[in-house]
């Protein structure tokens, strides 16, 4: 296949799914954009774990690191700014930014990530990510023995309590106003010792992201070091669905075993498919998804 087109690749999204897919591209000598606005959803969360040879490091570093190493290899580069439309053309796929660049490849990588929708508790943003948290492989080990909260409801609350309770003795259920549980979930909460408040919340008092205390519209409150809490999100951009990708009925971009959308070309892979949010997962499926667009390429090429 030959085409005038300015890209073999262009990557949606610069932070870890992205820079990971740019990486196999490079090496496989692509011609590779990434457009990255710089926003990644975890970028207050001081500390990135779980992530073999980068536990403990902070999350920035990792990405400073990674994309040195891409752009080492000629053929990526990478543009600040932010993807705002795309159309379908003959042989792949047009990008326009918000500044008025305009750009085509043969391909398409969605690594745009997820945006958390928070919700109305003061001080739940500032402490997003830092002690108010998502994921225990990810954050629980650092508040291992707290005084620990959940922030949820009937299974969804019952499944974080599951496993959390291996880390802290210390655990409570912030429901924010009446409990779902069943009559059978209710008497685990009580055989464990973990606490039902129903109170509905005002607010978190917190220092610079940590957390000290849960505040509640009765005037109440009560001290608290970390609270788990599943935020619901949307994606971080409509340009897969604008072309044509569906997502599964939670809002993530739909994508079989090899990284691919139902629309031939274009591939996604990060937080934008998966509930597994994390930098180790987001690195895989990242590199699995430059290997498959390559895999296309050659194949069309061949």
């Amino acid at each position: 296949m030959t085409s005038n087109l300015d890209f073999d690749v262009i990557i949606i999204g610069g932070s870890y799914a992205g820079l990971s897919a740019a990486m196999a591209l490079g090496r496989s000598r692509r011609k590779v954009l990434i457009i990255d606005s710089g926003l990644p959803c975890n970028r207050q969360t001081p500390h990135s774990h779980n992530f073999l040879t980068q536990d403990g490091e902070r999350p920035d570093a990792i990405a400073e690191k990674a994309r040195a190493q891409v752009l080492r290899y000629p053929t990526v580069q990478v543009l600040g700014d932010l993807a705002v439309s795309g159309e379908s053309l003959d042989l792949g796929f047009a990008i326009t930014t918000q500044t008025g660049k305009k750009f085509s490849a043969k391909k398409l990588i969605f690594a745009t990530g997820v945006k958390d929708l928070m919700p109305d508790i003061e001080g739940i943003t500032e402490c997003w990510g830092i002690s108010v948290i998502h994921c225990p492989y990810c954050h629980g080990y650092e508040v291992r023995d707290e005084v620990t909260g959940i922030l949820d409801n009937g299974d969804a609350a019952i499944h974080y309590a599951q496993m959390i309770r291996n880390l802290t003795d210390e655990l409570s259920i912030f429901t924010n106003g009446p409990a779902t549980f069943t009559t059978e979930q209710a008497g685990q909460l009580e055989k464990h010792q973990i606490k039902v408040v129903e109170k509905e919340i005002a607010g978190l008092k917190h220092h610079k992201g940590l957390l000290e205390s849960i505040l509640f519209k009765d005037g109440s409150s009560t001290a608290l070091k970390a609270l788990y809490a599943k935020m619901p999100f949307v994606q971080h951009t409509d340009l897969p669905e604008k072309l044509g990708c569906k997502l599964t009925e939670p809002g993530f971009i739909e994508v079989n075993a090899m990284q691919q959308t139902n629309i031939p070309g274009i591939l996604a892979c990060g937080d934008n498919t998966t509930p597994m949010r994390s930098v180790a997962n987001a690195v895989a499926s990242g590199n699995f998804a430059g290997v498959v667009a390559n895999k296309e390429l050659c194949a069309e090429e061949f």
